[in-house]
C-alpha cells in the first residue's frame, strides 16, 4: 500500500515518463508500422501506470497535442500519422466520463479547464490552418462529438459558441472538399442543438455592419467583399463581440441562460445568418447525400420560433432564391409533352427518399426522372414552408407564387397549344394534390383564382385572366383538356381552404338572389294566369321539347315541371325545411321508368350511394367545421335583394355542361357530375338550398341544378321515341360499362345511351346526398 506522498511522487514520475514517451513518439519520423507500434506502446504504459485524476489525464492529453506543434518541424506529414486523433478522442472520453460521474448540470474541472484555456479556440486555429494536413477534419469531428455527447448546454458559453460560430463560417467554402462529410455532420449537430434550445440561435446572428463588408488589405486599401462568395467571418463587429463576451462570461456560471438578456438588444438589428449560408453552400454539393443532409439542417433552422431569426432567414439569406430557382430549374427540365396519365399515376414522391434508377425510369416513360426530381423538390419546399416560423412561411410561400407560379407556370397555362395546355394542366393538378402546407396552398389558390371576395358579375369574369381561362377550359373543344381541368377543380374543392369555395361559388349565393322573395300578395298580383298557368311556367303545347308528350306522362304536369313551383305547406315542415322524402323522391323520379336500367342489374341501387355519401359528407364536415358556416339560410330581411342574380362563371360552365349530358362523351359526363356532387356535399346552407332543394321558388331568369336536369329529361323523352329498341340497347350499354358483357357490335346512339345512364346514376347520388345531409342536420340539432 502506497502512502499519499509516495503515490504522488510515483504519479509525477509516471506522468513524466508518459510525456517523454509521447514527445519522443511525436518527434520521430512516422511510418505506418512505427505509428502502430508507438500506439500499442502508449496503451501498454497507460495500462501499467496507476490511474490519474481525470483532470490530470485531460491536461496530459492536451499538452501532448500542443507539444507536437512546439517540437515538430515537419508540417507535411498527415495528421493520421500522429497521435493527435488518439489524444483528441481520449479528451472526449474523459469529458463524457466526468459528466456521467457528476450531478446533472454541474460543470467538472476538465470542462472548466477546456473553457478557461480556450481549447476550442486553439483547435479552430489549427483546423483553419489545416496543419498538419487533415487537422480540419479532426477538429470538425471533435466539435461534433463534443456537442453531441455532452448533455449540459455548452453553446451559451462564449468560449464555445464563438469558436463554433467561426467553424460554421469555414464550412461550405469549397465544394467537393475532402471535409464535406465532417462539415455537414457538424452543421447538423449545431442545428439539432438549436432545435433543442431555440433561444441559442441569437448567438449565430451577426450584425449587418460587420467589418467583413469593408475589410482592409495589408496596404490599408478597402476591399469590398463579393456578397455571393462564402463568408469566412474573419472580421466581426466589435460591438457584437463585446456584447457576446459580457453575456458569455456569465454563461460559465450555472445560470448561463441569463447571458442572453445582454445580447438581445445588440442582436435586435442583426441580419447575418452564417449558419444558413454554410448550409446553402452545401446544398450545391455534387454529393447527393450531402445535399440531403444540408436540406435537413435548413428544415431544422426554419422551424425555430425566434422572430429575429425568421426575419433574418428571409431577408438576408439566399434561401428564397435556392427554393424558387431550383423549382423553376426542375420544371423547365420536364419534357414539353407528357402523357397526363403518367403524371397522375407516378408513384408518391417524398423528398429525400426517391431512389435513382436511370434504367428503370427511362423504361417507364420519357421524363420520369425529371418529373420525380421536380415533385421531390416541390415536396421539400412544401414541407419546409409547413415547418417554418409563420413569418418566414408567409414570405417563402409568396416568393414561390411570384417567382415560380407567376413567372414560370402561368405562361404555360395561358398558351394556345393544346398539347402544352394539357401537360401544364396535368402538372398543376399534381402540384395541387401534393401541396399540404397552409401558406403554400393559400398562395397557390391566390395564383389560380385571385384574391377577390366580392360578388361576381358577368362583366367581371375576365378580371383575373388565369381564373377565366381555367374555367373556360372546363368547356374546351378538346375533351382531354376539359376532363383534366375539371379534375383540377375537383381536387381544389377538396382542399382545406375556404377561399376556394367562396371565390368559385359561395360569394354568388350570399344574398340568396336566386330565390323569389315577393310576398304572397305581391306574387298573386304578378302571377296573372294565362291558360290556367303562371306566367313563368313552361307552356308544354308551345315548347317544341314537349309537343309530342302524352297528357298522362308525369312530365306534363306544369306544377312539377315549373322551375319555380309555388311553395306550399305540404312540402315544408314547421322549421321551413322541405321534407327529405319529397326531395329524395323528386330526384329518384326525375328519370322516367322507361329510361332507367339500374333496376335490371344487381348491386346498382340507390342504397349503394348512401355509404359513400355518408363517408364523404363526414369528411367534408371535418374540413369545414372551423369556417363557422351558418346552419340555416340567411334571412331575407338581412339580404341585399336589389342586385340581380348571377350564378358565377364556374357554376355557369358546369350547368352548361350538365345541360349537354346527352351529347357528351362518357368520361366528360362522369367528371362533370363528380364536380357537382362534390359541391352538393358541402355543408353550406345556401349551396344546399340552391343545388338540392327542388321546391325553392326560383327568381325569374334563374336556374338551379334541378331545373337544368328537368330540361335534360325533357329532351331525353323526345329523343327516346326516335330510337328503336331503346330499353334493350340501354341495358346492353350499361352491362358493357360494368364489364358484364364483352364488347361486340357497335350500338347506335351510344353517346346518348351512356349519357342516360350517367344521368340516372347522378340523380340517385343527389338523392343519397340529400338524405344523408338531412339526417346529419337532425342528429346535431338540439
Amino acid at each position: 500500500v502506497f502512502n499519499l506522498d509516495h503515490r504522488s511522487s510515483n504519479s509525477r514520475r509516471t506522468r513524466g515518463k508518459r510525456e517523454e514517451t509521447s514527445r519522443r513518439k511525436l518527434l520521430l519520423p512516422k511510418t505506418s508500422m512505427f505509428s502502430k507500434f508507438t500506439s500499442i506502446l502508449q496503451h501498454a504504459v497507460e495500462a501499467l501506470a496507476p490511474s490519474l485524476p481525470l483532470q490530470e489525464d485531460f491536461v496530459y492529453h492536451w499538452k501532448a497535442i500542443t507539444h507536437y506543434y512546439i517540437e515538430t518541424s515537419d508540417d507535411k506529414a498527415p495528421v493520421t500519422d500522429t497521435n493527435i486523433p488518439s489524444h483528441l478522442e481520449q479528451m472526449l472520453d474523459i469529458l463524457t466520463q466526468e459528466e456521467r460521474e457528476r450531478e446533472s448540470g454541474e460543470t467538472g474541472p476538465c470542462m472548466e479547464y477546456l473553457l478557461h484555456h480556450k481549447i476550442l479556440e486553439t483547435l479552430f486555429t489549427l483546423g483553419k490552418a489545416d496543419c498538419p494536413p487533415g487537422m480540419k477534419q479532426q477538429v470538425l469531428t471533435f466539435y461534433t462529438k463534443l456537442l453531441g455527447r455532452i448533455r449540459q448546454p455548452l453553446l451559451p458559453h462564449i468560449n464555445v459558441h464563438r469558436p463554433v460560430q467561426k467553424m460554421v463560417r469555414l464550412c461550405g467554402e469549397v465544394l467537393a472538399a475532402p471535409t464535406e462529410n465532417e462539415e455537414i455532420q457538424f452543421l447538423c449537430t449545431v442545428c439539432a442543438k438549436l432545435k433543442q434550445d431555440p433561444y441559442l440561435v441569437n448567438f449565430f446572428l451577426e450584425n449587418k455592419n460587420k467589418k467583413s463588408e469593408s475589410a482592409k488589405d495589408g496596404r490599408g486599401e478597402v476591399v469590398r467583399k463579393d456578397p455571393s462568395s462564402p463568408d469566412t467571418g474573419q472580421n466581426q463587429n466589435q460591438n457584437l463581440r463585446s456584447a457576446q463576451e459580457n453575456a458569455a462570461c456569465k454563461a460559465t456560471s450555472p445560470s448561463a441562460e441569463s447571458s442572453l438578456s445582454s445580447v438581445h438588444a445588440t442582436l435586435a438589428n442583426s441580419d447575418n445568418y452564417n449558419l444558413v449560408g454554410s448550409l446553402l453552400n452545401l446544398t450545391k454539393s455534387p454529393d447527393g447525400r450531402i445535399v440531403v443532409k444540408a436540406c435537413e439542417g435548413l428544415m431544422l433552422i426554419v422551424s425555430l420560433p425566434e422572430p429575429a431569426a425568421a426575419k433574418c432567414l428571409t431577408e438576408n439569406t439566399e434561401l428564397i432564391q435556392l427554393l424558387t430557382d431550383r423549382l423553376a430549374q426542375f420544371y423547365r427540365a420536364l419534357p414539353q409533352s407528357m402523357d397526363p396519365l403518367d403524371i397522375e399515376t407516378v408513384e408518391s414522391v417524398n423528398w429525400g427518399l426517391d431512389v435513382y434508377n436511370l434504367k428503370e425510369d427511362a423504361a417507364a416513360f420519357a421524363g420520369k426522372r425529371a418529373l420525380i426530381s421536380f415533385l421531390s423538390w416541390l415536396d421539400y419546399c412544401d414541407q419546409l414552408i409547413k415547418e417554418a416560423h409563420k413569418t418566414a412561411a408567409t414570405v417563402l410561400a409568396r416568393a414561390v407564387r411570384e417567382r415560380f407560379f407567376v413567372a414560370v407556370m402561368e405562361p404555360q397555362l395561358m398558351q394556345t397549344s393544346e398539347v402544352g395546355i394539357l401537360t401544364s394542366t396535368a402538372l398543376l393538378n399534381r402540384i395541387i394534390r401534393q401541396v399540404t402546407s397552409e401558406m403554400l396552398l393559400q398562395e397557390t389558390v391566390y395564383f389560380l383564382l385571385g384574391e377577390e371576395t366580392g360578388p361576381e358579375t358577368l362583366a367581371g369574369i375576365t378580371k383575373h385572366p388565369l381564373r377565366y381561362r381555367l374555367i373556360e377550359h372546363c368547356d374546351h373543344l378538346s375533351d382531354e383538356i376539359s376532363i383534366m381541368t375539371l379534375r383540377l377543380f375537383e381536387h381544389l374543392l377538396q382542399k382545406p381552404c375556404q377561399h376556394i369555395l367562396h371565390n368559385l361559388v359561395l360569394r354568388c349565393l350570399e344574398e340568396r338572389n336566386y330565390m323569389e322573395n315577393k310576398q304572397p300578395e305581391e306574387r298573386e298580383e304578378r302571377e296573372h294566369m294565362e291558360n290556367g298557368q303562371p306566367h313563368d311556367a313552361v307552356d308544354l303545347e308551345e315548347d317544341p321539347l314537349f309537343s309530342d308528350l302524352s297528357p298522362d306522362n308525369r312530365l306534363s304536369s306544369p306544377g312539377w315541371l315549373s322551375c319555380s313551383p309555388p311553395q306550399s305547406t305540404e312540402h315544408t315542415k314547421s322549421d321551413g325545411k322541405t321534407e327529405v322524402h319529397k326531395i329524395v323522391n323528386s330526384f329518384l323520379c326525375l328519370v322516367p321508368d322507361e329510361a332507367k336500367s339500374s333496376y335490371q342489374v344487381e348491386g346498382t341501387g340507390y342504397d349503394t350511394y348512401l355509404r359513400d355519401a355518408h363517408r364523404q359528407f363526414r369528411d367534408y364536415c371535418g374540413v369545414c367545421q372551423r369556417w363557422d358556416w351558418r346552419s340555416s339560410p340567411k334571412p331575407f330581411d338581412k339580404c341585399n335583394l336589389d342586385g340581380s342574380f348571377f350564378e358565377g362563371h364556374f357554376l355557369k360552365v358546369l350547368f352548361d355542361r350538365m345541360g349537354r349530358i346527352l351529347d357528351q362523351p362518357y368520361d366528360v359526363n362522369l367528371q362533370v357530375t363528380s364536380v357537382l356532387s362534390k359541391l352538393s356535399l358541402l355543408p353550406h346552407a345556401h349551396l344546399h338550398e340552391y343545388l338540392l332543394d327542388p321546391y325553392i321558388n326560383l327568381a325569374p331568369g334563374c336556374r338551379s341544378l334541378f331545373s337544368v336536369i328537368v330540361r335534360v329529361v325533357g329532351d331525353l323523352m323526345l329523343r327516346t321515341h326516335c330510337i328503336p329498341e331503346f330499353t334493350p340497347k340501354l341495358l346492353l350499354v350499361r352491362k358493357r360499362l360494368l364489364g358484364l358483357e364483352p364488347e361486340g357490335m357497335s350500338i347506335d346512339h351510344t353517346t346518348l345511351l351512356e349519357g342516360v345512364i350517367v344521368l340516372e346514376e347522378f340523380c340517385k347520388e343527389l338523392a343519397a346526398i340529400a338524405f344523408v345531409k338531412f339526417h346529419a342536420s337532425t342528429s346535431t340539432s338540439p
